[in-house]
């Protein structure tokens, strides 16, 4: 077995059925081998960005890591922001870029880049491989680092003589990984917990703030319960989009510049604020300062280093959202909150729309509201970046479907691609849960957005993908 042979064979070992790249020189032995191989399906993306953008759509509905694969200098150089994008937003992602031969390492050689000390920056880790025989660990270790903890992006660069050379030893997939100083916590400190249930019981106003982290540690069902059985209202981040419908008595909007007056005025009058798996940056809090002196602050995150990056937390805890949530659902809490719940309606009512707009254009807001009237219950919505991405947020109705966008980072030309990942993941979901029917999937754009991928109409095409397209085509960049 070779190199490229047992790259091949970890990723079926790790279940991949399918993988989105672009092939090139130095990565045409993995090419080869997986040709051979005849396992695993290779959707052929038009640019390298959108092959990262469309594994960052089909992480988020599979819910587990997905693969990309490129060619070395501008093949690898090309997928760096898809990167960026995916760790902004802690998509777990492998991806696996060819390299010139190991001797020619640092020469400056045809199509040599260094996507190390490149990518240093935007992926969770990196492994540049230097022997065939490390390959079985290196992909076991970059699958469990991109999988578990804060998820993320893991870059494994190898080397074209590299994917040639023969394996000394014989391939070994099954030890367990142990790496030493990456332990993540996902249960939760107990006296930590302790302090956050005795806060919650002295609460009169309290008001859960969900991100993306929720979504991404399947901690929706969890939450909504917890909001439920406690009768504590909830608002979203943008990333948190889809964790309670829309429709729903104890769901406030999302806060922040571009959210509801109402969300931002129930996070400014409550007493304590239970922070879960977001991190508060400049679009969902753009003075911290002045939030942290008048509102308690309960901030959750599986990172240690998200909380207090922006927001100084009453009571930091950190561990995993699901875990922790199904945790505090057995413990004894008794508040009342039907003053407070009435409150934040009066507030909600009270808030008056005051723009105006032309009867001679599309309103684009009522677009959005009737697109969602139309869309099925369990429709999958990918919204791009710009004004179109603002107005898709604002004005989405979500229901029991999911919402996706490049939230962190604000890549524009990310809708497309990733609505082709999101199709291929929810072809297989159907297929594993035995459904007839696929759902719906809508990507929404601006006419800007549009013309930075329209070159994945071609991929779209290819594979038959059902995806409808909205193009919101006001001739400007409009943001």
């Amino acid at each position: 077995m070779n190199g490229a042979e047992a790259m091949v064979k970890c990723l079926e070992e790790e279940g991949v059925t399918r993988i989105f790249g672009y092939p090139g020189v130095a990565i045409s032995p993995f090419y080869e081998a997986l040709y051979n191989a005849g396992t695993i399906e290779h959707v052929l993306v038009r640019q390298e960005q959108a092959a990262g953008h469309a594994a960052s759509g089909y992480a988020r509905i599979s819910r587990k890591a997905a693969v990309c694969v490129t060619s070395s200098g501008p093949g690898a150089t090309n997928l760096i922001t898809a990167l960026a994008t995916a760790y902004a937003d802690s998509i777990p992602l492998i991806a696996i870029t060819g390299q010139v031969n190991s001797n020619l390492l640092g020469r400056d050689v045809f199509q040599e880049a260094d996507m190390r000390g490149s990518t240093e920056s935007f992926v969770k880790y990196s492994y540049l491989v230097k022997s065939a025989d490390d390959i079985p660990r290196i992909f076991k270790e970059a699958f469990y680092i991109a999988s578990t903890g804060r998820k993320g992006p893991v870059l494994i660069d190898i080397p074209c003589d590299v994917q040639m050379d023969l394996l000394k030893k014989s391939f070994d997939y099954t030890s367990e990984v142990n790496i030493r100083g990456y332990k993540p916590n996902t249960k939760g400190n107990n006296p930590q917990m302790h302090k956050v249930v005795a806060a919650i019981n002295k609460a009169k106003k309290p008001l859960i703030c969900a991100g993306g982290g929720v979504i991404l540690g399947n901690g929706e069902e969890c939450v909504r319960q917890f909001c439920e059985k406690n009768n504590i209202p909830l608002v979203t981040t943008m990333m948190g989009i889809g964790v309670m419908p829309k429709n729903h008595p104890l769901y406030f909007g999302m806060l922040g510049n571009n959210g509801k007056p109402y969300a931002n005025r129930a996070v400014a009058n409550s007493d304590l604020l239970i922070i879960a798996g977001a991190r508060i940056a400049d679009r969902a809090v753009p003075k911290p300062e002045n939030l942290e002196q008048q509102v308690n602050i309960i901030h959750i995150d599986i990172d240690t280093a998200e909380i207090g990056k922006n927001l100084g937390p009453t009571i930091p805890l950190v561990g995993d959202i699901k875990s922790i949530f199904d945790r505090l659902l057995q413990e004894n809490i008794s508040i009342d909150t039907a003053n407070w719940i009435e409150t934040l309606q009066d507030i909600k009512k009270s808030t008056v729309d005051h723009r105006v707009f032309s009867d001679k254009l599309v309103n684009p807001m009522l677009l959005v509201q009737h697109l969602s009237e139309k869309m099925d219950d369990d429709a999958i919505y990918v919204a791009d970046v710009g004004q179109n991405q603002l107005w898709s947020a604002d004005n989405y109705v979500m229901k029991n479907g999911r919402f996706l966008t490049s939230g962190g980072m604000g890549t524009m030309g990310y809708s497309l691609p990733a609505a082709i990942g999101a199709y291929f993941a929810e072809k297989e979901n159907a297929c594993l849960e035995d459904r007839k029917n696929k759902k719906e999937i809508i990507a929404v754009m601006g006419d800007g957005a549009f013309q930075m991928s329209l070159m994945e109409l071609a991929t779209l095409r290819q594979y038959s993908a059902h995806v409808k397209i909205i193009v919101f085509h006001n001739g400007v960049l409009g943001l």
